[in-house]
């Protein structure tokens, strides 16, 4: 019989594999309310991996995009219930990232004309 801590530990991955920077980041999210926080305050935002950590998405935007990150900030939003007349079926959650660049840091290239 497990304990209650081994069970609590059990499902998940384990961290000595690091996850690829190409799979941290899955897009970049563009909407008026992202457009304004890019402009005014100097933060892109992504849709990144469920189970990447903010460590992880700082190493991918430096690496990938080659600008400093002052700071990370997540929030995971769960998936929708959704009905087709009887059939019932749920959205995937996703996590999105807010990331903030350090002052003199330019934006990346292909958010530029957006």
């Amino acid at each position: 019989m497990l304990r209650r801590a081994e069970l609590q530990f059990r499902d998940r991955q384990p961290r000595d594999s690091v996850m690829k920077l190409t799979d941290v980041i899955r897009r970049p999210l563009i909407t008026e309310k992202t457009t304004l926080l890019r402009e005014e305050e100097r933060t892109v935002v992504f849709e990144v991996a469920s189970g990447a950590t903010k460590v992880d998405i700082r190493r991918a935007v430096e690496k990938l995009l080659g600008s400093k990150v002052e700071t990370v900030r997540t929030s995971i939003f769960h998936g929708k219930f959704k009905r087709q007349g009887r059939f019932i079926g749920q959205r995937s959650d996703w996590k999105k990232a807010y990331v903030k660049l350090r002052d003199g840091e330019k934006m990346p290239d292909f958010l530029e004309g957006a």
